[in-house]
């Protein structure tokens, strides 16, 4: 099966202004967002800020109020569904029971009429490419739900669409069986070079599986990056604290006497980050850092102290709940490279590395 090359990373999908009401309700407001051929983009937020509704617009379900959708410079707004040049798979899958997996993923074909020679060669390698070759015969309630799933996305790409639309399709899967598909679905998306537009609200599935991420609040977007840039540098707060753990800290922006801004709260001092010349002294910022960043030290070289609340052994670390004064904070004790990780009610030192705290407007 032959994957779409053309000028990787080149804008594929471009979405302009995009608004959609219902009723009283914005379900997005004004969504600006163009998508790259070649690349894996996940729509990542909490229920009901908009994601699926997107989607939905994009593959021609819902009209929206305002905006445009375009692929390769033509807009679709107009297009029914069926002549839009897009794949999607659904968290429900919509397989047919009285189809076996052969004749699942060749429906599309036929409709398209397709000539049975050429159908059976395309499901066959389609079968091969997610990991089901001698399946085909089997009927649907004879498969497991991760077969399934691969199923539903064999049927997606055996038309070859210039766009694959998968709307949480992995949400119903055990956590085994989800860690596998996505590791199989990064490698399919690469190994067809098609373009993936992908619905979560699971922000580890978002972070392992794309080239880019964007997160939705609200019907708007927060940010759009990369997913190292989204977790270590978040564009706003909802993004810092939705997008893995964090400490958020309210602060203010002050010089010491060399002249260097930095964020002073009520119980600490950390540096911000370079570029520092958007902030400007007196301005009200608020400092996230990851509790993987929080180191334990011992009192006399700490640069807070801090009372260890609570414990939990969580396998590759052990998370420590932390107070600070009247702060409470999170940090993870790394096993081994740290030893035995302080007892409830201890105090210990609290250090970081400055570089690694992230600075955002409030």
């Amino acid at each position: 099966m032959e994957g779409h090359s053309p000028q990787r990373g080149s804008r594929i999908l471009e979405i302009s202004g995009v608004t959609k009401t219902f009723g009283p309700t914005t379900a997005l407001a004004g969504i600006d967002l163009d998508v790259r051929e070649g690349e894996f983009l996940t729509l990542l937020g909490p229920s009901g800020c908009g994601k699926t509704t997107l989607i939905r617009i994009i593959a021609g379900f819902e009209t929206p109020t305002a905006g445009d959708v375009r692929i390769d410079g033509r807009s679709i707004v107009a297009a029914p569904p069926y002549r839009r040049p897009l794949g999607m798979v659904f968290q429900s899958l919509a397989l047919f029971p009285h189809l076996n997996v052969a004749e699942n993923i060749g429906y599309g074909l036929k409709i398209r009429r397709v000539p049975p020679a050429r159908r059976q060669a395309k499901v066959a390698q389609a079968l091969e490419m997610v990991g089901l070759a001698g399946y085909g015969e089997r009927y649907i309630g004879q498969i497991s739900g991760g077969q399934k799933q691969r199923v539903a996305l064999a049927r997606a790409i055996v038309t070859e669409p210039r766009v694959l639309l998968l709307d949480e399709p992995l949400g119903a899967l055990d956590m085994k069986i989800r860690r596998q598909m996505q590791t199989e679905l990064k490698q399919i998306q690469e190994s067809l070079g098609t373009t993936f537009i992908f619905v979560t609200h699971d922000q580890e599935e978002a972070l392992t599986m794309s080239d880019r991420i964007a997160v939705f609040r609200n019907g708007a977007i927060e940010q759009v990056d990369t997913p190292a840039a989204v977790y270590e540098r978040p564009a706003t707060r909802f993004v810092a604290e939705f997008v893995g753990d964090t400490n958020f800290l309210e602060g203010t922006v002050d010089r010491q006497a060399g002249g260097a801004p930095r964020v002073r709260l009520a119980d600490w001092d950390c540096s911000l980050q370079p570029p520092a010349a958007q902030w400007a002294e007196g301005a009200r910022v608020g400092v996230s850092l990851r509790p993987q960043h929080l180191r334990i030290a011992a009192l006399e070289q700490g640069r807070l102290r801090a009372t260890v609340l609570r414990r939990v052994y969580a396998g590759q670390n052990t998370r420590l709940w932390l107070a600070v004064g009247q702060r409470k904070l999170l940090a993870d004790w790394h096993g081994a490279e740290d030893g035995a990780p302080p007892e409830p009610g201890a105090t210990v030192g609290l250090t970081w590395d400055d570089r690694r705290v992230c600075v955002v407007s409030l």
